[in-house]
């Protein structure tokens, strides 16, 4: 499988699907590119679609650095570059958002369209205890505890319920997912201190920004603060699916998205 070697040595996963328009899948805070499921397949009809593992996660190197969503932006833009594309279509979701916002305003000319998908623009007390919650559960209870708590965060409670023997060998494999819990507890600093809300007016890329009425990671009214700092953006919310609501909904997503990313 194709690996990127990254300037300082360490690797970068990703996959490339199907022709036409470069877009970019970007995971949140897990990484995993395979996050996207069945939509990478759907959309790669109409598009070529890259995905990748974030460096510290899944099948890119595991890398013991300070992490920040910059330095997240650095490691996709050297990925930009050695695929040889010029500009791309980002779709980024929350973490993956964050990484977007970054792009669209320190690196304009490399984003085509931009799709923010359940992200935030600043960090605000529900969202900073929310993180200090899952980073003592990793700390003091271990990885199994935290892809537990994180799988009731992350889902809607009718998901849970019927998922329920998947997130058990998901929680059984804790320790293969998450070998250096360190990593993820920087990542999540790196995410915590995430602030570009007063750039966001710099944002010149055409922007939707997209998310679940009931996520309780992202709430709602971080999706409406990006829609009114970003010039000419707009929203869509769905009625619900949680914060990985691409995975409940996949087709209401993949239709929004491609309409979006097509109009002329």
């Amino acid at each position: 499988m194709p690996h990127l070697k990254l300037r300082d040595g360490a690797e970068l996963y990703y996959e490339t699907h199907g022709s036409g328009p470069p877009l970019f899948l970007v995971p949140g805070l897990g990484g995993d590119g395979r996050f996207w499921g069945d939509n990478v397949a759907e959309l790669a009809r109409q598009f070529t679609v890259v995905v990748h593992d974030h460096r510290g996660t899944a099948r890119s190197t595991l890398s013991r650095i300070v992490y920040s969503v910059e330095q997240m932006v650095d490691d996709a833009l050297q990925l930009i570059d050695g695929l040889g594309y010029a500009r791309v279509h980002w779709c980024g979701h929350s973490t993956g958002g964050a990484m977007g916002q970054v792009l669209a305003i320190e690196h304009a000319s490399r984003i085509d369209r931009l799709v923010l998908s359940s992200t935030w623009a600043r960090t605000d007390a529900f969202f900073r205890r929310l993180f200090e919650v899952r980073s003592l559960m990793l700390e003091k209870l271990g990885p199994e505890a935290y892809l537990k708590s994180s799988a009731l965060a992350l889902n809607m409670p009718s998901w849970v319920r019927d998922h329920d023997a998947d997130l058990a060998a998901a929680e059984a494999r804790a320790n293969q997912t998450i070998p250096l819990p360190e990593i993820v507890l920087s990542r999540i600093a790196a995410i915590v201190a995430h602030d570009r809300r007063d750039q966001l007016q710099k944002v010149g890329a055409r922007t939707l920004a997209i998310c679940a009425r009931d996520d309780t990671v992202t709430p709602l009214y971080f999706t409406e603060e990006l829609v009114r700092l970003i010039p000419a953006a707009r929203a869509y919310v769905l009625a619900d699916g949680g914060h990985a609501y691409p995975n409940v909904h996949g087709g209401e997503f993949r239709r929004v998205v491609t309409s979006f990313l097509l109009e002329t």
